[in-house]
């Protein structure tokens, strides 16, 4: 990678796996980088819920469930994780069903989760950046609403903000499609196009406290009719605590089911599911607590599978698993390619 570097810092809007894997690589390059993320902390779809109820306090991941690592850099970085011990190897037993019958997975597929929670490689990668002193900064709850490219360097607006005094040399955009369509079409109406052909799709997320252990023979299952289309047993994954004899479920609808009750009330979808996870062997909705969350923009399909998109001529970039084949793979790769694409 170039060591040529800017003299103004470099934006990075988003601060899941794409774009924190980016401002890591900008930072190895020698520039100066400003992540801005709408949300109270990192990780983007790596997501967890951490709450308390009368059992007592809980956590469950309720975006990406676990990753693979096949891609050898990506793999090499899975190993730093896992020896800061923030990532760890999900043992799960596994099953599948297709309305009549069970089946289980022929091949063995390494599996890994964040630890103790999904959030927590994308923490580690912030503390990277923290350690950069004042060549990085992270900002949070920052809504950026607004490009405009000036003689001295991009500026950006948020809602949080107003207009932000700081100029940019580049902006890099790692967040999900829809949103940096409305970013990019008054800028950059190539790069607003390509963010348009991406069709990212929905899903409908129930997290399921229960009393007591459940007898079902799997941890997670892939489940092919109805509305459900993964259900797990978060509180198997390695790291976990949950209050004694308690255990943590989580609930994902198929993308088809999501997409067309995505404006559904929490209530009616956390209803229909649970009645769903009772029908495969889960407890009586009476018997558990549950809350449900709505991603808008959960996956893409199909993916693109461009890598980045990178405007050399106007500085401006995008990266994420959406335009890089998807998973949390794609994301990780992403980000560091258009790294590279940036620093020449």
């Amino acid at each position: 990678m170039s060591t040529s570097v800017s003299p103004l810092p470099i934006a990075v809007i988003g601060a899941g796996l794409a774009g924190l894997s980016c401002a890591q690589a900008l930072l190895q390059a020698g520039h100066t980088v400003h992540v801005f993320d709408k949300s109270r902390g990192p990780s983007g779809r790596m997501s967890t819920r951490r709450a308390e109820d009368a059992a007592g306090p809980w956590q469950c991941d309720h975006g990406a469930q676990y990753f693979t690592a096949r891609d050898p850099q990506f793999r090499a970085e899975v190993a730093r994780w896992q020896q800061a011990g923030v990532a760890a190897l999900w043992d799960a037993r596994l099953s599948s069903f297709d309305g009549s019958a069970w089946t289980t997975p022929a091949t063995p597929l390494e599996r890994f989760v964040g630890t103790p929670r999904m959030t927590s490689p994308a923490g580690w990668l912030v503390q990277g950046l923290q350690q950069a002193g004042d060549r990085a900064l992270a900002q949070w709850q920052t809504t950026v609403q607004k490009l405009e490219r000036h003689a001295d360097g991009w500026a950006i607006t948020s809602a949080e903000h107003g207009p932000h005094a700081q100029r940019y040399s580049a902006v890099l955009l790692a967040v999900p499609a829809p949103q940096a369509v409305p970013l990019l079409h008054p800028v950059a109406p190539t790069g607003a196009a390509v963010a348009a052909s991406a069709r990212m799709r929905g899903s409908w997320a129930v997290m399921v406290r229960c009393p007591a252990p459940v007898a079902l023979p799997w941890d997670g299952a892939f489940i092919n009719t109805g509305p459900l289309r993964w259900v797990a047993r978060d509180s198997s994954k390695p790291g976990r605590t949950t209050p004694a004899g308690t255990e943590t479920w989580l609930l994902h609808a198929s993308p088809e089911w999501s997409d067309a009750h995505i404006e559904d009330t929490a209530d009616s979808v956390t209803a229909t599911l649970l009645a769903a996870f009772q029908a495969l062997g889960g407890p009586a909705p009476a018997q558990v607590q549950a809350t449900a969350h709505r991603w808008r923009y959960a996956d893409t399909e199909p993916a693109l599978t461009l890598g980045y998109w990178w405007d050399t001529d106007v500085h401006l970039g995008m990266c994420g698993d959406w335009i890089s084949g998807g998973k949390v793979e794609g994301a990780w790769l992403s980000g560091r390619s258009l790294a590279r694409a940036v620093a020449g």
